[in-house]
């Protein structure tokens, strides 16, 4: 394993080289502009697909030629109304229940937590930073909303300037006095810093860790026991696992073991988990088993900032519309040697959680591409091979 303790690395969001965005096809795949309002509800259903069965065939193609010289294994399990499937390749991914880092995959947890306390009466979406956690934000700054965060229309600092052995508090710190904010609530910027703060305004309120919160509200009552916060100097992580596999920039070219690392990303993408956790997660959101209708109807509210090809729900969900009308929602994450999300359409007809283990010689956007049109039988760009 190699030993990255040393290193300062500077914080990889999902604008950093090498990640394949923060999105499930970024960039690649419109999505549907937001309409007037404070929130908007959207229709999320494909046009006519309802029963149509999986097709196993094209989910197994998507894993055909792994391992290559840019992604060294991969896994796709497929669940829903529509069937159930599921599927490995490479040497990287040694069982179908294989523990990966998740990368921001982690701020639908973040964000589930914060919304259970909106519902408590604890705080409240329109509440602001400054409000919640006076001081942490600059003086001048305008207001920004829990809800602003979570949706990553805040308008704060890029995390460019925060390096990977900061605490949670003094990354936010380092990021808010490097470069100039924004007005909130006019864009879609993602940005990690939404979710650091997010994890230290649930530590403010609750007044216990940000780890043990997610543990009580979401991991102990769905029964999810591969899934877990790491400590902070907890670099390891559980067998088995599947490899994360680098090329070094300025290395020899041959590949580095980077499963053993600092799981910096703390509540903004330092989780770890497998694809049967993720499932149930992702399920008992959808279904409203974790939160009451007013925040489930939040879950999926869009603000009417929301803008770009990259948009989040009022919940931390992205969501995506393909060429064809269907619509998914869900997260995307990405850490060194490590690719996963989890997407689904509302009425979890198909429910798709892919993990790919990239080498970072080339983007991996084309192998999850490839996944997402066999997933959801949708039309994918042709750069998707």
């Amino acid at each position: 394993m190699a030993n990255l303790r040393g290193r300062k690395r500077r914080w990889r969001t999902a604008a950093s080289a090498g990640a394949v965005a923060a999105v499930l096809v970024a960039g690649t795949v419109p999505a549907v502009a937001a309409g007037p309002g404070h929130g908007v509800a959207r229709g999320d259903q494909g046009p006519g697909k309802s029963g149509r069965g999986l097709d196993k065939e094209a989910l197994r193609a998507a894993l055909a030629g792994l391992p290559d010289e840019n992604v060294t294994g991969g896994l796709i399990r497929m669940s829903g109304t529509d069937g159930r499937w599921s599927g490995t390749a490479g040497p990287s991914v040694p069982v179908a229940d294989s523990h990966f880092r998740i990368g921001s995959v982690t701020k639908i947890f973040t964000s589930t937590v914060l919304l259970q306390l909106a519902a408590e009466g604890r705080l409240a979406l329109d509440d602001t930073v400054q409000e919640l956690m006076p001081g942490l934000l600059p003086a001048d700054y305008f207001p920004v909303t829990v809800g602003q965060l979570l949706s990553h229309t805040s308008g704060l600092q890029i995390m460019t300037c925060a390096t990977e052995d900061m605490s949670p508090r003094e990354a936010v710190d380092a990021s808010l006095a490097c470069g100039e904010p924004t007005e909130p609530g006019r864009a879609t910027r993602y940005n990690g810093i939404n979710y650091f703060i997010a994890g230290l305004i649930i530590e403010q309120v609750t007044g216990r860790t940000y780890g043990s919160e997610v543990r009580t509200r979401i991991l102990t009552p769905l029964r999810l026991r591969d899934t877990y916060v790491p400590a902070l100097d907890d670099w390891s992580i559980p067998a088995p696992y599947t490899r994360g596999l680098v090329a070094v920039p300025g290395g020899s070219g041959e590949l580095t073991d980077v499963s053993v690392q600092n799981p910096y990303g703390w509540a903004e993408g330092g989780m770890i988990s497998n694809a049967p956790d993720l499932e149930r997660f992702f399920t008992a959101l959808y279904r409203g088993r974790l939160l009451p209708p007013a925040q489930q109807r939040d879950l999926f509210r869009m603000p009417a900032a929301a803008s770009g090809d990259t948009q989040f729900s009022y919940g931390g969900l992205q969501r995506t519309e393909f060429p064809d009308g269907t619509v998914v929602w869900g997260k995307s994450g990405h850490v060194p040697g490590y690719t996963s999300g989890t997407f689904a359409t509302r009425d979890l007809r198909r429910l798709l959680v892919y993990a790919l283990n990239p080498t970072d010689r080339s983007p991996e956007l084309p192998y999850v591409l490839r996944i997402a049109g066999a997933a959801f039988d949708v039309p994918v760009p042709a750069t998707a091979g």
